[in-house]
């Protein structure tokens, strides 16, 4: 199954920018479930200096500056990633099997020493925009979780309390939005019911990171899909010793498969942000930005 991604960023300046320098983090990366076969980044204007390399979580990123004047700064990739189904099979198989580990024995598992829990410990800890969970936050996450229940159980039944509990309201937050308000105002985004997840469940000694990526939208019967529809998407994943990690989606309540394709990953939105950057200038800027995720219908 391939996929064929459009994702175009464009910033307009109301001044003159005489410099400016991004972090892109725009080519997707490689899982045991996906892989990528084709990739091209474009800009306007052309960058002066670029170079790309992967950052500490794996993620592929393009350092970028741009020295002459510009008035905007369009970025542009295309993608190509193959989704491997039995590879995925065979990931929801593994989870049937650690849906018999319990909250009290991952706890347990999480203080070992081998390499890949001391990996994921980095997960367990406050980040930039994930800070360490309110009593409130902390009380509504328990609710789901009991020593002698089924960890990833556990973990699904919170993320369709989210689903239930939490209204998708575009508009409400931004980056500064703490994950207090978003609890309390019971309204966000993806990337904020991905970040209020993470601190619940990291304030219950579990390791989870943040996903970054894109989602395939398809159109009600009878209607067509039009180009740019589509957006970046954000779920999270959580760690269960001995199996790995697991993604969940809080703001569709499923547990993603085919249809999820991943950019990146981190400790929360920090750490795999499409773009981020600074420029020299003065003024205000307008950013807009056109996403498009489609199925090659000749790969079935």
């Amino acid at each position: 199954m391939l996929y064929q991604i459009y994702h175009s960023t464009q910033f307009t300046y109301q001044q003159w920018v005489s410099f400016s320098h991004n972090l892109v983090r725009l080519k997707p990366r490689n899982t045991q479930s996906q892989t990528l076969v084709d990739f091209s980044l474009s800009t306007d204007p052309a960058v002066t200096e670029m170079e790309t390399y992967d950052d500490y979580f794996g993620n592929h990123l393009y350092h970028m500056l741009i020295r002459q004047p510009h008035h905007h700064l369009k970025v542009t990739a295309r993608s190509c990633v193959a989704m491997d189904r039995e590879a995925i099979d065979q990931h929801f198989a593994l989870a049937q099997e650690a849906r018999l580990s319990t909250y009290a024995q991952v706890l347990n598992a999480l203080r070992a020493n081998t390499s890949d829990v001391i990996d994921a410990k980095q997960f367990c800890l406050p980040s930039r925009f994930v800070a360490q969970a309110s009593r409130d936050v902390h009380e509504y996450a328990q609710l789901s979780f009991s020593a002698e229940k089924s960890l990833y159980d556990s973990v699904e039944e919170f993320m369709g309390r989210i689903f239930n509990d939490f209204q998708f309201v575009s508009g409400f937050s931004d980056l500064s939005t703490p994950v207090d308000e978003v609890f309390r105002e019971r309204k966000g985004v993806c990337q904020d019911f991905s970040h209020l997840a993470i601190a619940a469940l990291r304030s219950l000694g579990l390791s989870a990171r943040y996903m970054s990526g894109y989602l395939e939208t398809l159109p009600t019967e009878g209607s067509e899909k039009f180009f740019g529809a589509d957006a970046s998407h954000a779920w999270f994943s959580v760690f269960i010793p001995g199996f790995g990690w697991f993604d969940f989606d809080p703001t569709n309540n499923i547990v993603p498969s085919h249809q999820h394709i991943v950019l990146g990953y981190g400790r929360d939105y920090g750490d795999c942000s499409p773009m981020q950057g600074v420029v020299q200038g003065s003024g205000v800027s307008h950013l807009n930005v056109m996403v498009d995720v489609s199925r090659d219908e000749s790969e079935g």
